[in-house]
């Protein structure tokens, strides 16, 4: 899936013994093993940016998104996969060109107001909305996360988040929640989420018999949006408790696949980890409940 024209090589496996900058038994590598809270948590997350006028204009106008959707997806998920489960030195040497990408980049909004994309503000939103994006999909499609674990996965995202310019990342489930109150004031709708869902549901991200699959995903993502945010926002009807069971389904069945090829086997090769380590080691901290509700 991350392989493609224009995607940079990115060795997982090597050098061999170099840890990540994420901890192995860390609640972010189990998230990221899972393909449905990554692409559901994934759109959940540019939703989010999208909505934030200054990185829109950012993302939209100076991005593929548009015209390569799915090269930029694989962009996308190379640099989220290289951040949690590559080896440090890598992970900081492809942190460093995106900032270097980032700080060519300039424009003014629809409303003439000037932006930068290396803005620590809006780096911040950046990345906040990710890590919210993500592990909220995975608690809400794949196994639920105790607070404690969803608290977690924004401190452990915090030392990457530094790397890639913002200063003071928010650390916990409480400090999601201020940041995305302060935010509320200035997030608006926008045509540009229409069409960026529409991109979603259509671009060939997955194999054909699978469009089915990825359409609900989409529609998911659109679900975690929390109220009365998505009604702000006007993103439509909202996703049926069937639908919502069926998508559980599917993020349940993944949590029990293994892909030898894929960024996390590669990476447990590298640390000389055991193939079933994601299995054998469960946080405690894990709930159980089985009809989640995602994280505001």
């Amino acid at each position: 899936m991350l392989e493609g024209p224009g995607v940079p090589a990115f060795d997982f496996a090597r050098p061999p013994g170099e840890p990540a900058l994420v901890d192995a038994r860390s609640v972010s590598w189990r998230v990221f093993r899972n393909p449905v809270a990554l692409f559901t948590g994934g759109v959940a997350a540019v939703i989010l940016e999208l909505a934030e006028p200054a990185v829109r204009a950012g993302v939209w106008d100076h991005s593929s998104f548009r015209t390569d959707p799915v090269g930029r997806l694989r962009r996308t998920g190379l640099a989220a996969m290289a951040t949690v489960y590559g080896a440090r030195s890598a992970a900081e040497a492809m942190i460093a060109g995106v900032r270097r990408a980032h700080e060519r980049v300039t424009g003014v909004t629809a409303a003439g107001l000037p932006y930068r994309a290396d803005d620590p503000e809006l780096l911040r939103w950046v990345q906040a909305t990710a890590v919210w994006g993500f592990a909220g999909a995975y608690h809400a499609y794949a196994a639920p996360l105790a607070p404690p674990d969803l608290s977690r996965a924004f401190a452990e995202g915090a030392p990457a988040a530094r790397l890639y310019g913002v200063p003071d990342p928010p650390r916990s489930l409480a400090d999601w929640e201020a940041l995305l109150a302060r935010a509320a004031p200035r997030l608006e709708p926008s045509p540009v989420l229409g069409e960026f869902l529409g991109l979603m549901r259509g671009a060939p991200v997955l194999p054909r018999p699978l469009r089915p699959v990825q359409r609900l995903m989409v529609r998911g993502a659109v679900a975690l949006v929390p109220e009365p945010l998505r009604a702000h926002l006007r993103l439509g009807r909202g996703f049926r408790a069937s639908e919502a069971a069926l998508l559980r389904r599917f993020g349940a069945l993944a949590e029990r696949v293994d892909f030898p090829s894929g960024p996390p086997a590669r990476a447990l090769r590298r640390l000389g980890l055991p193939p079933d380590f994601f299995t054998a080691a469960r946080s405690p901290n894990a709930a159980r409940s089985p009809t989640p509700a995602p994280p505001a």
